[in-house]
């Protein structure tokens, strides 16, 4: 299984979780699999062309995905993904 990290942010469209496992695919998969368990956390977390939006980062094992395959990475058993939220100041 894969390990969703949910930010604490997000948590309450994931019934409050923390930690959410899904099966091995791919990053998009992986959120249409949230998606399909919590209904609104994709609308949290993609545009509406179904891109990451950009005040979220999505990391797999500590890997920005923007620098590997965007939401076609593969994951793997084992595989921790990260959501965390952008935050922007000055």
């Amino acid at each position: 299984m894969i390990q969703i990290s949910i930010p604490p942010t997000l948590r309450r469209f994931c019934g409050d979780q923390e930690n959410v496992a899904v099966a091995p695919g791919t990053v998009a998969s992986a959120i249409e699999q949230l998606h399909d368990r919590f209904n609104g956390i994709r609308d949290r977390l993609l545009d509406p062309q179904g891109n990451v939006r950009g005040s979220v980062l999505v990391f797999v094992n500590q890997e920005d995905i923007r620098f590997l395959q965007n939401q076609q990475t593969p994951l793997s058993p084992g595989d921790v993904v990260s959501i965390i939220p952008a935050f922007a100041g000055g």
